[in-house]
């Protein structure tokens, strides 16, 4: 009997409970959507790791990553876990990047958190070192100011430059009475906390829990698994 190939949630690892709880609850989300097992791996700082949860699983492997760029961990890490774990057969799929459910969630957090028409906005980022991975960012930045038709400027929250504290600070200096602030994160945790410190009239939340995240990560499997022998 044909079964499909195995579907593996990869993840940032946080040391909040809160977030580590958005993780498992976006794995049983995805499962429910999907109709498969859920595996959820780490890329880092928790275990499972994703090398250790690729070697205990037989057959096919999909591995869809949950980042929202695709930087050191998807570009880099992942696929050296991959490889050490005996698994270079896997598929990766594309990150979450700016799939249009994801952009359509941090546009619809923003609003829910209190935007207004007119607020400048600044999209938080976790950061990068990657210019690849800068150059998503800042398309989902483009994404998002197409759907609320005004711009928006990228803030990194821990890697790299503007910060967001700098972004909203120069749009005040522009003359902006208010500053809203889109989240690009995908659980609560150390970096979203520090977005309550950057000055900002509106912060929205993390992009998870929402439905809409687990239905792009679905959609990342499926469009990865159909050229695998099953």
């Amino acid at each position: 009997m044909n079964r499909q190939p195995a579907l593996i949630l990869a993840v940032h690892g946080t040391r909040d409970p809160h977030g580590t709880a958005v993780a498992h609850s976006l794995a049983l989300r995805v499962g429910e959507i999907t109709r498969l097992p859920t595996h959820l791996a780490f890329a880092d700082v928790l275990t499972p790791s994703v090398g250790d949860v690729a070697a205990s699983v037989p057959g096919p492997v999909v591995v869809v990553p949950a980042f929202l760029a695709s930087g050191y961990h998807v570009r880099k890490d992942i696929p050296h876990q991959l490889a050490r774990a005996g698994r270079a057969d896997a598929v990766l799929a594309p990150a979450l990047g700016a799939h249009p459910a994801v952009v359509a969630t941090a546009h619809r957090r923003l609003r829910t958190a209190g935007y207004r028409d007119g607020d400048a906005v600044v999209l938080a980022c976790a950061g990068t070192s990657d210019a690849r991975a800068r150059a998503e960012l800042h398309d989902s930045a483009r994404a998002l100011a197409g759907r609320l038709d005004t711009p928006v400027a990228t803030g990194y929250i821990a890697t790299g430059g503007p910060t967001v504290a700098e972004q909203v600070a120069r749009l005040r200096a522009q003359g902006h009475r208010r500053v809203a602030v889109a989240t690009w994160l995908l659980a609560p945790g150390l970096f979203h906390d520090r977005l309550a410190d950057v000055g900002a009239d509106v912060v929205a939340p993390p992009l998870c829990p929402d439905p809409a995240i687990a239905h792009a990560v679905a959609e990342r499997y499926r469009r990865a698994a159909i050229p695998l022998p099953v």
